[in-house]
């Protein structure tokens, strides 16, 4: 079934109606919601870390959820797209991992409507981690001793190693990967003290310009929506726009790639701001080096505006205030590995 979307006509009343300026800036929550049929536990949480890092879910046993998304910096790789097995290259930039427990659907273009559906996308991607189906997955798995006790602890007894109790264990382990506490959160949260003045000056910029008809929320990634419901954006919005043509960001298609819906083409599930200044390079495309480049790039392709260099200065010092404390991670002791396990 399709993830269901909301007409752009809709989203942007919807956009209107959470207007900044009235000053409903919310602060990120201090965890993440999980669905009736995942609650979030430790057990799970230590499976799903477990898994997230282990490259033998993938053909040749060198690439994992990690690989693309490290957490130990900012959820992505920094390239401008990512290396999968045998060093093939994909289409799109990675989107960061952190905060992806906010977003009603996954991927740049929506495709899956939940981080356990997301979870099950890249393994079986011939570029990037390259496993035939599904089932050669939860093989590999059943293949490795040490994770049954792991799976009967997360899941009881049974036969409880199956791919959608790993995908539920991977979703687990990322709707940990939160980082509320940023000095915006503070200021949302009344310490009027919390952004300084270019922070403060930059805030009333970005909504003055435009940016939070499509960038508002708590993660600055849209209007609160149900699970599985996509806030999706036409972009560019503006095609004459000098950026299009220099960062070729009109040759993918968008969502139209995974619905062959005409009324997708050029639609894109709205990303997170949060954390942007360690997720370099930007764009779906990651065509765009630069912070300061990318508000330029977004006032013209999207709101039909050319901002001046203070007006963008202004801006990129409040989304430095998106930033927010990382949980501590510690690298997972992985079970060992048979020898035949890659024959």
């Amino acid at each position: 079934m399709r993830n269901r979307v909301l007409s752009s006509a809709l989203l942007m009343a919807l956009a209107i109606g959470v207007s900044h300026a009235q000053g409903a800036w919310q602060p990120l929550p201090d965890s993440a919601p999980a669905p009736a049929d995942n609650p979030t536990t430790a057990a799970k949480v230590e499976l799903g870390k477990m898994l997230y890092f282990d490259p033998r879910l993938s053909s040749t046993g060198t690439v994992s959820c990690f690989s693309c998304h490290n957490v130990m910096e900012g959820g992505d790789d920094h390239m401008t797209t990512s290396a999968g097995v045998h060093g093939l290259k994909g289409g799109r930039n990675a989107p960061t991992v952190w905060n992806a427990a906010f977003h009603s659907v996954q991927f740049w273009d929506g495709r899956a409507p939940s981080l356990e559906e997301q979870a099950k996308g890249p393994p079986v991607n011939p570029i990037e981690m390259g496993m035939a189906n599904l089932d050669a997955v939860i093989d590999r798995v059943r293949h490795i001793p040490g994770y049954r006790p792991h799976f009967e602890k997360a899941f009881g007894a049974g036969e409880v190693v199956t791919m959608d109790n790993a995908a539920k264990a991977i979703a687990a382990y990322e709707r940990t990967l939160i980082t509320p506490g940023s000095p915006y959160d503070r200021h949302a949260k009344g310490d009027k003290n919390a952004l300084g003045g270019q922070q403060a000056r930059g805030m009333e910029t970005f909504a003055a310009v435009g940016c939070t008809s499509c960038h508002q929320g708590p993660a600055f990634n849209g209007p609160a929506l149900p699970a599985g419901t996509g806030f999706f954006m036409k972009f560019p919005s503006y095609p004459d726009s000098p950026y299009v043509a220099k960062y070729r960001l009109a040759d993918d298609p968008g969502r139209f790639s995974a619905t062959h819906d005409e009324a997708d083409r050029g639609m894109w599930r709205v990303p997170t701001l949060l954390n942007l200044e360690y997720t370099a390079p930007y764009m779906h495309n990651g065509a765009v080096k630069t912070l300061p480049e990318a508000v330029r790039v977004m006032a013209s392709t999207q709101l039909n505006r050319t901002v001046t260099d203070a007006e963008v200065a202004d801006i990129v010092a409040f989304l430095g205030a998106l930033t927010g404390p990382f949980p501590q991670q510690t690298m997972p002791r992985l079970p060992p590995t048979p020898g035949d396990l890659l024959e």
